[in-house]
């Protein structure tokens, strides 16, 4: 499309966590996601991504061009088989880049972070694979800056699921938590990519919107307090990039203030952008100006 974005973005991402658990591991009882050889608490890309699809969700419902592809109890075939009819093709593969277009058109999360769409969607005969799709906006997982402390609490209800379990009086339970937590996630926004899906300026004033407001409509007891504490960006004069998303990744440095006692606030680190010389066509992009 004539006015998908033109330039290449880096960004990077830093949001705390105060007693909650910002991304539970179903293989470890729920636990906060860790890496077992360093004890840094991680957060997944498909999670910060959860987060931005329910606010976009939320602020762009009934506007054309702002659904939702993945959402709670969706069933995908039935929603590729309802967006493309019409599209369907007699045999299964052909005819996919019109069917990839309009999910693209229709679905904001296709075209910002992308989807298989290589499903057996099939309906009266005819077949609705819509290929794959990259979307010009990834995430990597999210890393704590310390190791963090994973806490187990045991709670009690003071009331029973069952009738067997009446004379108990109550029931106990266990809830995990982390005391403190400062994340640090980075992102890529990639115009050839944009290209392809339609992704456009104002999408990604969307975007950063969502991204800054990620965890003010997503409260949750199990989550404690979630907030979005920095939005780093880089961006690039050119579409193909002007440096290596490395090198300005690196001239983000966060530190502890003071060492010595366990950091229990964002206001426990500082935070420090290196902007001299920085490589040509590289401009930082002000957070007051982020979807405006």
């Amino acid at each position: 499309m004539s006015d998908s974005i033109k330039s290449r973005y880096d960004f990077v991402l830093l949001f705390d966590v105060l007693d909650g658990n910002p991304n539970g591991d179903p293989d470890a009882g729920n636990l906060p996601r860790i890496d077992p050889e360093t004890g840094h608490g991680l957060v997944t890309d498909v999670c910060l991504k959860r987060k931005i699809r329910n606010r976009v969700q939320l602020t762009k419902a009934g506007k054309p061009g702002y659904d939702i592809f993945i959402q709670e109890n969706a069933v995908l075939n039935d929603t590729i088989i309802q967006t493309c009819k019409g599209l369907g093709s007699a045999k299964k593969g052909e005819g996919i880049q019109p069917r990839a277009n309009k999910m693209c058109q229709t679905f904001y999360d296709i075209r910002t972070f992308g989807a298989v769409l290589t499903t057996d969607a099939k309906d009266n005969k005819l077949f609705y694979n819509c290929g794959q799709v990259r979307g010009p906006i990834q995430f990597t997982f999210a890393r704590s800056v310390d190791p963090i402390v994973t806490l187990e609490h045991s709670i009690t209800r003071m009331a029973v699921t069952n009738v067997k379990d009446k004379e108990k009086e109550r029931t106990m339970g266990r809830k995990n938590t982390v005391p403190y937590g400062l994340y640090k996630a980075h992102g890529f926004i990639v115009p050839s990519f944009a290209e392809r899906t339609g992704f456009t300026e104002e999408d990604l004033k969307v975007f950063w919107d969502a991204v800054k407001m990620m965890f003010v409509d997503d409260p949750s007891a199990a989550r404690g307090t979630m907030t979005v504490r920095r939005i780093i960006v880089f961006k690039h004069a050119s579409a193909l990039g002007d440096a290596q998303a490395a090198e300005l990744f690196e001239r983000v440095k966060v530190a502890r203030k003071e060492a010595t006692k366990p950091a229990r606030e964002y206001a426990d680190y500082e935070v420090t952008v290196d902007e001299k010389d920085l490589p040509a066509g590289i401009t930082l992009v002000p957070e007051s100006e982020l979807g405006k």
